[in-house]
């Protein structure tokens, strides 16, 4: 996603701020596994950096374990086993028909809004992405509700929020209640049911945790909700 630079940072909420990098850092991890991705879940720095930025916000979330044994090239296997690849098989070999299905977690919000369509969801977030002047980038585009996008604009808000204030901090209450608590919600879920996720699975209970305490801290301080 392409963004927009924020004001001054003169006076930055260091609270925010660690939060919007927890949320870069979510965003990263359920892309596909660059190299250098692999090497932080493999030598613990994973773990360790996003240990680090969680405590330096006020979040009562707990680390799981983040790291893999996997080489590089089973690691990418695995993110394509449960994220990317369909399954399939003939239902009728005479017809040549096929029983088909997605992957065993989609990373689209909409996969989980079965009161929504499609169009619906992403039309939404597309609105409120330029509403903040922020586009898909053309190099590399998804659709809107993909899960990715979701978490690096929640990184943007708690950035905005850091350096600029409360608006910003209403616009993600708001966008954990209309999008991302449901993407999260239902991608942990998912994760949590499937076998042999190895680092996803934890990357998948991290998720819902960071995304449920940050919308109740959010609550608490602008509506006094609990």
């Amino acid at each position: 996603m392409a963004t927009t630079p924020t004001d001054s940072l003169d006076d930055v909420d260091e609270d925010a701020a660690a939060r919007g990098a927890v949320y870069a850092t979510l965003a990263k991890a359920f892309e596909y596994p660059a190299e250098p991705f692999h090497e932080a879940a493999a030598n613990g720095s994973l773990e360790a950096d996003l240990r680090n930025c969680i405590d330096r916000t006020g979040l009562d979330v707990a680390v799981p374990p983040l790291t893999t044994d996997d080489d590089y090239r089973t690691l990418a296997a695995r993110y394509n086993d449960i994220f990317e690849l369909g399954y399939s098989e003939y239902a009728d070999r005479t017809d040549g028909s096929l029983d088909a299905e997605g992957p065993p977690v989609p990373l689209y919000e909409s996969k989980y809004r079965p009161d929504h369509s499609w169009n619906d969801v992403n039309l939404d977030l597309s609105r409120a992405y330029s509403h903040y002047g922020l586009e898909i980038d053309q190099e590399d585009r998804d659709n809107h509700d993909a899960l990715t996008y979701e978490l690096e604009f929640a990184g943007y808000l708690a950035r905005r929020e850091a350096a600029v204030g409360s608006d910003a901090a209403a616009a993600r209450l708001d966008f954990h209640d209309r999008h991302l608590g449901h993407a999260a919600a239902g991608v942990a879920e998912r994760l949590a049911d499937e076998p042999g996720t190895d680092v996803y699975g934890g990357l998948g209970d991290l998720l819902e945790a960071v995304v449920r305490a940050d919308r109740n801290d959010l609550a608490h301080r602008l509506e006094g909700q609990r």
